[in-house]
């Protein structure tokens, strides 16, 4: 756990702050940014850390399921798990286009969604396979969010955002230690496969990005 802080709305202006925080902290060398599907913090995660950033499968998949039937939802779950289950980077990509192929003509919504993230959700792949299943997915940061609502419902209304912050704080000070002691979230040895190759890596910030 590297930052909190607290937002009315989630813009990019919000997250451009964020990002920029982390960096003033010396946060340097990021190689991947994994998160949901949001324009704002992607668009500042490209602008401020200029990183590869890996779509969510989950959220992609519950997307996907929501521009078809009930009955097809089945059948494009079990598509979408073909390609994220992949021995790696090229039959990754095989099976998006033999699924691409399938859906063009029954589903060509979903064909469309498909093809336009495909270099987002194939991200992880340039990592080692033991770090798959972690970047792939924000599930692990999902449970804790889920945790916090919990307590914070407790409290019902905080006096201030301190408050906030200091009762969310203390619980992601206790999963940070829980990360590091009991149960690392990525395995040390296979970590360092990763950050041997990494040196002092410095991305500047890139500039106010262009609309197309």
């Amino acid at each position: 756990m590297i930052g909190i802080d607290l937002g009315e709305v989630e813009t990019e202006a919000f997250w451009v702050e964020f990002l920029r925080g982390l960096r003033s902290r010396g946060l340097a060398g990021v190689r991947l940014a994994v998160s949901d599907h949001h324009e704002g913090l992607k668009a500042a995660i490209a602008r401020i850390l200029a990183c590869p950033w890996q779509r969510c499968s989950v959220h992609f998949v519950r997307n996907m399921q929501g521009h078809c039937r009930r009955s097809e939802r089945g059948l494009v779950a079990a598509a979408l798990r073909e390609i994220f289950d992949a021995e790696g980077a090229e039959q990754a990509k095989a099976r998006l286009g033999e699924v691409l192929g399938r859906f063009r003509g029954p589903l060509p919504k979903l064909a469309e969604l498909l093809e336009g993230a495909e270099q987002d959700l194939l991200a992880f792949y340039r990592f080692p396979a033991a770090h798959w299943s972690k970047l792939r997915s924000t599930n692990p940061l999902e449970r804790l969010n889920k945790e916090i609502g919990r307590r914070s419902d407790v409290v019902g209304i905080f006096p201030n955002d301190a408050a906030a912050i200091r009762l969310v704080g203390a619980m992601l000070i206790e999963q940070n230690d829980e990360w590091l002691v009991c149960r690392r979230y990525l395995a040390e040895e296979s970590l360092a496969l990763v950050l041997g190759d990494q040196g002092d890596e410095q991305r500047e910030e890139v500039g106010q990005l262009q609309a197309a």
